[in-house]
């Protein structure tokens, strides 16, 4: 059974920046993309960025790009969201997904995805 567990999250000003990292166990991920989504207080979850298996092909929500970047690490079974230039509306909680489909390239919707970790949260004063 594979266990994803996100960290890093935390309070920043904006204009500021966090690294989060979701670590899997159970099994190694490296042949299956992953990625990032993230709900707001009384909103869906949303898309944040995805990366696929090779780490070669990454795609980005529109209202993050230029600011997040998403990468892996497969020897330590590893994803990160590097995000920077934080803004109020970035506030959420953080989830970490994984596709249990191999060689993917990572998709956009949530059904896309098998394993969700637990969440951190990020907030972003003004």
């Amino acid at each position: 059974q594979v266990q994803l567990v996100e960290s890093g999250g935390g309070l920043v000003q904006a204009g500021g920046s966090l690294r989060l990292s979701c670590a899997a166990s159970g099994r190694p991920l490296s042949r299956n993309a992953m990625g990032w989504f993230r709900q707001a207080p009384g909103k869906e979850h949303d898309f944040v960025a995805a990366i696929s298996w090779s780490g070669s092909t990454t795609k980005y929500a529109d209202s993050v790009k230029g600011r997040f970047t998403i990468s892996r690490d497969n020897a330590k079974n590893t994803m990160y969201l590097q995000m920077n230039n934080l803004k109020p509306e970035d506030t959420a909680v953080y989830y970490c997904a994984a596709e249990n489909t191999q060689w993917g390239r990572g998709g956009s919707y949530r059904n896309e995805y098998d394993y969700w970790g637990q969440g951190t949260q990020v907030t972003v004063s003004s």
